[in-house]
């Protein structure tokens, strides 16, 4: 059965811990009033009546390491520029688009690969270490994840510390791939900007006209970073794979996604029809607002770090 929907009144003192961002990540994480104690009172009731938790990770959760998001109001890259993500078919019909994105990404990559998971990333692996979360959906891109100790995860739309070759389908760690670049481009230099959610800054397209990008080693092929650009869609295996995943749950928890990319809200979908439980914790509406039985505003950190496991 599902849970009733919760209104969740701020009666109680709003919960106030020690800031779970650190102080350069405040820039891109939403404002946000702290989470009353009421809401967490409920959040942490939920995930204690569950057994096999399925969890769907978006780019708020990321935004607290540092990591800027596309759509938060205010703060996300689509509100403070014009800036727009790579099209997977334009990344494939075009030489001089590779060009400009590798040279971008090239640039960004020391200070992206360097993020760090944050206290709601390492509280998530340690709910998977006592054996209350089942499986672990993330929609980012930056190994956060990984790096936290996750085992039980499936990155959805893959990962940028992964180059794959069009060609041949082999797989090549992205680190391998800088020290390539840094070999064919000796004297060529540029400076970073604001990195985007895929280790993407702006650079004009003079300043990339000279950059060499290597090809696959094995097949003379195309590099791409293993991600899902936009326009491109998710294998279809992998898809299943999380439906099986969440076919096994007897509960769902979103955190840090408005959930607007379909590839992502298809399983909000799947849980609803299945009559799966839902919680979400998010800043801001998200795209299955209509579906849940709890809605909590708040941080991801700072909220995750007082819901145990019980």
């Amino acid at each position: 059965m599902r849970l009733p929907w919760r209104v969740l009144t701020p009666h109680t003192p709003p919960v106030r811990t020690a800031s779970s961002v650190p102080a350069g990540a405040l820039n891109f994480v939403p404002a946000c009033s702290s989470t009353d104690a009421h809401s967490v009172e409920l959040l942490q009731d939920f995930v204690s009546r569950a057994c096999r938790l399925f969890v769907i990770t978006g780019a708020g959760l990321s935004t607290e390491s540092g990591i800027p998001d596309y759509r938060s109001e205010g703060v996300g890259l689509y509100a403070r520029t014009d800036r727009r993500p790579m099209q997977h078919a334009e990344f494939v019909r075009s030489a001089k688009s590779r060009q400009r994105y590798w040279a971008r990404n090239f640039v960004g990559w020391p200070q992206f690969s360097s993020h760090q998971p944050n206290c709601a990333h390492r509280a998530l692996q340690r709910w998977e270490e006592s054996g209350k979360l089942h499986w672990l959906v993330t929609q980012n891109v930056d190994a956060l994840h990984s790096k936290a100790g996750q085992r039980r995860l499936t990155e959805l739309h893959g990962c940028a510390h992964r180059v794959m070759c069009l060609g041949c389908g082999v797989i090549t760690a992205r680190e391998e791939l800088q020290t390539k670049f840094i070999a064919l481009n000796p004297d060529w230099r540029a400076q970073a900007g604001v990195v985007a959610p895929d280790g993407d800054v702006f650079l004009e397209d003079k300043q990339v006209l000279h950059f060499r990008v290597p090809s696959c080693e094995h097949c003379g092929g195309i590099l791409k970073p293993e991600v899902t650009f936009f326009g491109d869609t998710v294998n279809k295996s992998t898809v299943q794979f999380v439906h099986d995943r969440l076919a096994e749950s007897d509960t769902v928890l979103v955190v840090g996604s408005s959930l607007q990319v379909y590839s992502g809200y298809r399983f909000l979908l799947a849980a609803s029809d299945k009559k799966i439980p839902i919680a979400i914790l998010n800043i801001g509406p998200t795209r299955a607002d209509h579906l849940t039985g709890l809605k909590v505003s708040g941080r991801c950190g700072e909220v995750l770090s007082v819901i145990q496991p019980l």
